[in-house]
């Protein structure tokens, strides 16, 4: 008994072969449809980088903030010193007419002349006596300047014995001591320019100057006669009379200059001054008492 197979789908139909086209259907799988997305970023990601592009325009105004502030430092500084070659400068006119303030220039001016006359205080007596006074120092200034009478210097002063009289010749007595309301701390010898001064006493001389403030040429001697310091000074004598340096011995009787006009004086004189224990006497009174 032979064992026979029954063929798929039924034995009464017959069966076709397979052609190629239903071979290759039959290897390919079926191809399902499929949407592709992108993956997501995590939440986090998205966040820094939304930051980072909101901050790109802050940063960027940043930026031009600073440029414009370095052209600014530089550029305004040479703009403020440069000036146009024909600004003119405002004249002090221009500058008041700004402002309602009262201004008075010098072109607005007057001159006037001032004299003397002028002053309501002064009368016309004082300025006369003024004027005669201003003459006389200027006459006096000019005849000190030469001495008007010759003299020998070799001759034998006036007076001996310890105290001398100063002026070797012929001389006037005018403001004494304590004369000017007390400011007179001598006695006035008025004498020709030129007359010899002498020491009135033996001693040193402290001092010997050209310009003694307002005493002038002046030489001053210091002594002592009879237990007490005695001190003569002899000012307003001529320039370059002077015969005596400080520190020099001198004797009674002996040259120290001429009598002139310098320092505060108006006319040719000797101011003989003493002082006794360095308080001033009366000088003339003195050499009467002592000169012999």
């Amino acid at each position: 008994m032979t064992d026979q197979t029954a063929p798929p789908g039924g034995g009464d139909q017959p069966q076709t072969p397979p052609t190629r086209r239903s071979l290759r259907r039959a290897a390919t799988p079926p191809v399902t449809s499929i949407t592709t997305r992108p993956p997501r970023r995590p939440p986090a990601e998205t966040s820094a980088r939304g930051r980072v592009i909101a901050l790109r325009p802050v940063r960027s105004l940043a930026v031009l903030t600073v440029v414009t502030g370095l052209i600014a430092t530089f550029a305004l500084p040479a703009y403020a010193a440069w000036q146009p070659a024909d600004l003119e400068i405002p004249t002090l006119q221009q500058v008041a007419s700004e402002d309602a303030q009262s201004l008075i220039v010098a072109s607005d001016a007057t001159g006037t002349q001032l004299t003397r006359e002028s002053y309501s205080a002064t009368t016309q007596a004082e300025i006369d006596q003024k004027k005669a006074a201003e003459a006389a120092a200027e006459r006096a200034r000019a005849s000190a300047q030469v001495a008007s009478v010759p003299f020998d210097y070799s001759i034998v002063p006036q007076g001996s014995g310890a105290v001398r009289w100063p002026v070797g010749g012929p001389f006037t007595v005018t403001d004494r001591f304590g004369a000017r309301g007390g400011a007179h701390m001598g006695t006035d010898m008025v004498a020709a320019g030129g007359t010899p001064v002498y020491a009135s006493v033996d001693g040193v001389v402290r001092i010997s100057q050209d310009s003694y403030g307002g005493y002038g040429v002046t030489v001053v001697v210091e002594s002592v006669l009879n237990g007490q310091q005695v001190s003569t000074v002899y000012p307003h004598m001529q320039t370059g009379s002077r015969q005596v340096a400080a520190g020099q011995t001198v004797t009674a009787g002996q040259l120290v200059g001429l009598v002139g006009s310098t320092g505060r004086s108006t006319a040719n004189h000797l101011h003989f001054e003493v002082y006794l224990d360095g308080t001033a006497v009366d000088s003339l009174a003195w050499l009467e008492a002592n000169a012999g």
